[in-house]
């Protein structure tokens, strides 16, 4: 089971001097249980792209599938949708609004009637995913730095433990460690319930690190999905779209200008090091390659 998009497309203010095509033409179906990012430049449909697959915003034309649930068909029930997705915008902590944290984390499970017990077993394990503390659960969500505020955001989401968790650049003006705390959650979150993750986000080597599946749009068009290193293969045509690739990708792609036989992409520094290594092994014999050492660590 998945999600179909299927001739979908959206229109803004149809027939009015205002009228801007956000989607054209989308044909695209996204496999269950892996993270999925969503690539493109700033205006290039995104937002409104997954802001359809979470059924917030319905298509001018084309039809829109979840597990065969037809999202915007009359019949469709909505409460098992809701049940379904669960989705944070971009900048999720100004969603905040409950006194606690406990309450935060509580709401949406409330409305859902699930009992207490329930509800506490989902915090608990939401809280230790996101990495906040249960001293955090009495004091106000207003009260805590940027990075739990966020980070207390995606837990009333993942709390509600859907099928499709949904965030719209999650990580948007964190610091590293705020932000590898976060990717760091999610990724342990969907590896343990193995539902599936999608995302949007504007950094490269986020999206090389974290996702197992990429789409590519431009001008509301998807001009590239495929598995991660599929895509990061082919750099020239992210830069074509006006898209950085990581860095490792492009010390790649320099170095083959440059006559390097080396691979079209690395998506970390170990992968970099080890066909750099590769490659002065193969092109300098009398190199002396008892002096280079591996490093340390490398990340």
């Amino acid at each position: 089971m998945s999600v179909m998009l299927q001739d979908v497309g959206l229109v803004f203010s149809p027939g009015t001097p205002f009228e801007a095509r956000a989607l054209k033409d989308i044909d695209l179906e996204i496999e269950k249980n892996q993270i999925v990012a969503i690539i493109g430049r700033t205006g290039s449909g995104k937002s409104s792209l997954v802001q359809m697959i979470a059924g917030l915003q319905r298509p001018s034309s084309g039809t829109v599938l979840m597990d065969d649930l037809e999202l915007y068909k009359k019949q469709t029930d909505r409460k098992l949708l809701r049940r379904k997705v669960g989705m944070a915008f971009q900048y999720p902590e100004h969603q905040l609004f409950e006194e606690t944290v406990e309450k935060e984390l509580s709401f949406g499970l409330l409305k859902q009637g699930y009992s207490q017990e329930e509800i506490e077993q989902r915090i608990k394990k939401a809280m230790s995913f996101t990495k906040l503390e249960d001293s955090m659960l009495p004091r106000s969500p207003f009260e805590l730095s940027g990075g739990q505020m966020r980070r207390l955001a995606i837990a009333s989401v993942i709390a509600m433990e859907p099928d499709y968790l949904i965030l719209d650049e999650p990580t948007a003006g964190l610091d590293p460690a705020g932000r590898d705390e976060i990717l760091g959650g999610l990724q342990a979150w969907q590896k343990e319930t193995k539902k599936t993750v999608i995302l949007v986000s504007h950094s490269m080597e986020d999206v090389a690190k974290l996702a197992d599946f990429i789409i590519v749009l431009s001008d509301g068009q998807v001009v590239l999905a495929d598995q991660t290193r599929n895509v990061f293969s082919q750099g020239e045509l992210l830069q074509s779209v006006g898209l950085d690739v990581p860095q490792t990708t492009a010390l790649m792609l320099e170095l083959i200008k440059k006559g390097w036989k080396v691979p079209t992409y690395a998506l970390t520094v170990q992968e970099a090091f080890e066909a750099i290594l590769s490659q002065l092994r193969e092109d300098s014999k009398d190199l002396p390659l008892g002096e280079i050492e591996k490093p340390k660590e490398v990340s």
